[in-house]
């Protein structure tokens, strides 16, 4: 019996939570016109964000295009359809793994860092001392950070596919042998610019940046003022983040594709 109370204390929670973080959009969008005024706190956000997770970004590209097209070459050499292998890994990466693999790295790297960097700024009241100065810090340290992230992540994912088509191409071509113009014009011929590329990169890009930025910068704005607080926020935002890519991914496939 007393499972059932925890479990419903476990929902309520959550579901203030996602309320919580929903008006903090509110708030976030209503800051975005002043933030303007702050670009170029916004411009050194965007590189923090953006420019400094290309390495980690870059790397797994590629490496998750190379295993992509080495798999994909055994299974398909079964039927005899080696030659569609580029066409598979590019609607694969397109569609589903350059999207959501970029926001899981973005959250894992970005993310946390947005949530540590605010959280560190309540626990030493940095924001306290904003707000007595009569300085918006929802205008002055949110909104860049939730601006950048969604300018960011669709730059990102765009590497991201780049890098993995470019993998499978390195293992299709050079390593297992598929005929190069074969590989290419396969692909060219498959993979829908707006059903693909659009639909795929573009949009879900978007969705999962703000969806990341504003988990990350809630977690870092809402955190308890310790350095334990700092801790669990940036934790919350690994996890919260992970489950909200993975279930908007879902939504957005069943409508978009």
């Amino acid at each position: 019996m007393s499972a059932q109370p925890a479990q419903e204390n476990v929902v309520t929670r959550s579901l203030t939570q996602i309320g919580a973080c929903g008006l903090f959009l509110l708030t976030i969008l209503a800051a975005v016109p002043r933030s303007f005024r702050h670009g170029r706190e916004t411009v050194r956000q965007l590189w923090f964000v953006g420019a400094m997770s290309l390495t980690i970004i870059m790397v797994c590209g590629l490496f998750v295009g190379m295993v992509l097209g080495l798999q994909l070459y055994y299974v398909l050499s079964i039927f005899g359809g080696t030659a569609a292998s580029g066409t598979v890994v590019a609607i694969a990466i397109y569609r589903e793994l350059g999207p959501v693999v970029t926001a899981l790295l973005f959250a894992g790297r970005a993310g946390t860092s947005i949530t540590a960097e605010i959280g560190l700024m309540r626990a030493t009241d940095q924001i306290a001392a904003m707000e007595m100065m009569a300085v918006d810090p929802i205008a002055y340290v949110v909104a860049p950070r939730f601006l950048a992230g969604v300018i960011a992540m669709p730059l990102l994912c765009c590497v991201f596919c780049a890098l993995g088509i470019f993998g499978g191409h390195l293992v299709g071509v050079n390593w297992l042998g598929i005929d190069n113009g074969t590989f290419w014009s396969n692909m060219t011929a498959t993979v829908d610019v707006w059903k693909d590329v659009v639909n795929g990169v573009l949009y879900k890009s978007l969705a999962f940046g703000a969806v990341v930025s504003l988990i990350a910068v809630f977690q870092g704005y809402t955190t308890a003022p310790t350095s334990e607080g700092v801790a669990y926020a940036t934790t919350r935002t690994v996890v919260a983040s992970s489950i909200a890519i993975l279930a908007i991914d879902f939504v957005l496939t069943a409508f978009l594709m």
